[in-house]
């Protein structure tokens, strides 16, 4: 068996987090290395080593992660604008390998990003 992520490990409450949102599907915190004043990681409970490897029996979790970072935003009141972003492999930014969504907003955020 392979070893849990950190992600497996806030999930299952062996490192703390500041929770933002949970449901059977998902798991909402702040991350703690902030690259926006509102920075929330949307994990899905079912690890999934990247999008790339996440098939059709993956699409309405995927679908989940979307319209619950949308739900987060409606509650940190940061609808005006804000930006969601899935990375997937090393040059994508990766550095975790269990998907998850960026939910980032606060300031503005240019483009192209990176």
């Amino acid at each position: 068996m392979s070893e849990k992520t950190i992600f497996q490990r806030i999930i299952d409450r062996e490192i703390p987090s500041q929770s933002v949102f949970e449901d059977e599907l998902c798991y909402a915190f702040r991350d703690i290395n902030p690259q926006a004043p509102t920075h929330i990681l949307i994990v899905p409970k079912k690890p999934i080593p990247r999008l790339a490897e996440a098939n059709l029996m993956e699409q309405s979790l995927l679908g989940h992660l979307l319209l619950t970072a949308a739900r987060i935003a409606r509650s940190e009141k940061i609808e005006r604008g804000y930006r969601v972003v899935i990375n997937n492999g090393a040059d994508g930014g990766e550095t975790v390998p269990h998907l998850h969504v960026h939910l980032l907003a606060g300031r503005p955020l240019g483009w192209p990003p990176g």
